[in-house]
């Protein structure tokens, strides 16, 4: 007979320090991206007269430029076992495009500084979340990618309130707050050299290195994820497109990036206990939860003419962000093999990569053609057809 200690539920262990210094990596450069990311296209339009189907193609642009990169970081990753060093170079990278934009004398220089930190970030993200798996138990996957995800998104709406901070206190200087968010993404890159130590492999993995054909040879329930998470990329644009129509209902330039802040607080308030939830419950209600909300969130924004309307559609955006995007991370881990893991992130953001270049650049061409509304509705549009196609495709389950 059992003893009522015996009988009692095992406890869930604690989420490793690896995770948190990589959330807090990921905060201090999601600062700097943010500071500069909310008022670039605000100046691209005022100081460099871009268009927004040239907004829309920079960032898909430089969407494409590191789709490459994604997907051989991963691979790279897999067959030298090495997760830190790509980690350090993909964020390093990010940190040297920062000063690049102040320094920008043209539409081409900025469109250069785009490229170089979405290679960074290409090159990053692969090992790190392969680095997260490889750290984490499977019972607590959802709960350490979901922690990831909200210290990144704290980074998300702090960058933003700074950002608003030195634009009142400068008069609306933009360049001097693109400078000052040079120091987070180089502090970002020092905590992760110093605060990071990568775990030993593990024996007889140095002779199992992955090839680079496996990378289309994934196991089908990778593919089914990545499937899936195609079908959320295609109706979700960039947040670029968030930030002009903040100008359309009235925001002044410098209190523009309070949209992300907004969003980035609801995200990150969702992100943690969502991926709790879904070691519990399953990944697939709170993807389904998403689309949803991205819906509503299109609906909202295509007829919002007032503030309150606006910032209505920013937290049912941001809601939405919360219920997915750690989700699908946390999927990936479930069902990659253990070799291939960061070959399957790689392959992962490059297909996701595809589906937000197409989608940037034809929401670029419909908010010039037809203005904000036909953009958002498109969105809703897509949202419908995506979420029929999800569960259609029913390639998420409860982790292995």
């Amino acid at each position: 007979m059992s003893s009522p200690a015996a009988a009692a539920p095992r406890a869930k262990p604690p989420i490793p320090a690896t995770v948190w210094v990589l959330g807090v990596v990921s905060l201090a450069m999601d600062i700097s991206s943010e500071m500069v990311q909310t008022l670039l296209p605000i100046y691209l339009v005022t100081e460099l007269a871009a268009s927004a189907l040239a907004i829309g193609f920079i960032e898909g642009l430089a969407v494409a430029i590191a789709m490459v990169t994604r997907l051989f970081s991963g691979l790279i990753s897999d067959w030298t076992g090495k997760r830190k060093p790509l980690a350090v170079l993909g964020y390093g990278l990010g940190a040297l495009s920062k000063p690049m934009i102040p320094l920008a004398s043209s539409l081409g220089w900025i469109v250069a500084a785009k490229a170089l930190d979405r290679v960074g970030k290409g090159i990053r993200g692969a090992p790190r979340d392969a680095l997260i798996a490889d750290t984490v138990p499977a019972e607590i996957r959802g709960a350490a990618f979901g922690l990831r995800k909200s210290l990144d998104t704290v980074g998300g709406f702090v960058g933003p309130l700074v950002a608003i901070g030195l634009m009142l206190a400068t008069s609306g200087d933009i360049l001097t707050v693109f400078w000052i968010a040079t120091l987070p993404a180089f502090l970002a890159v020092a905590l992760l050299i110093f605060g990071i130590r990568e775990p030993a492999q593990p024996p007889g993995k140095a002779k199992d290195r992955p090839r680079l054909t496996e990378a289309g040879r994934l196991n089908p329930g990778t593919w089914a994820v990545i499937a899936a998470a195609c079908v959320f990329t295609m109706a979700r644009f960039s947040e670029a497109f968030l930030l002009l129509k903040s100008q359309e209902v009235g925001l002044a330039a410098a209190w523009v990036p309070i949209t992300m802040v907004v969003m980035h607080v609801v995200y990150g308030l969702a992100a943690y206990p969502v991926g709790r939830l879904s070691d519990r419950t399953g990944r697939m209600a709170p993807l389904a939860v998403s689309l949803v909300l991205l819906l509503a969130a299109d609906l909202v924004l295509a007829q919002a003419g007032s503030l309150p309307a606006f910032f209505a559609g920013i937290v049912l955006w941001g809601l939405h962000m919360g219920f997915s995007q750690g989700i699908l991370a946390t999927l990936i881990a479930d069902a990659a093999p253990a070799r291939l893991k960061a070959t399957a992130f790689g392959v992962f953001n490059l297909m996701t990569g595809l589906t937000v270049l197409v989608g940037n650049v034809a929401a670029g061409w419909l908010w010039q053609a037809h203005g904000s509304s036909a953009t958002f509705l498109a969105g809703a549009g897509l949202s419908v057809v995506a979420l029929a196609a999800f569960l259609l495709l029913g390639g998420t389950r409860r982790p292995a």
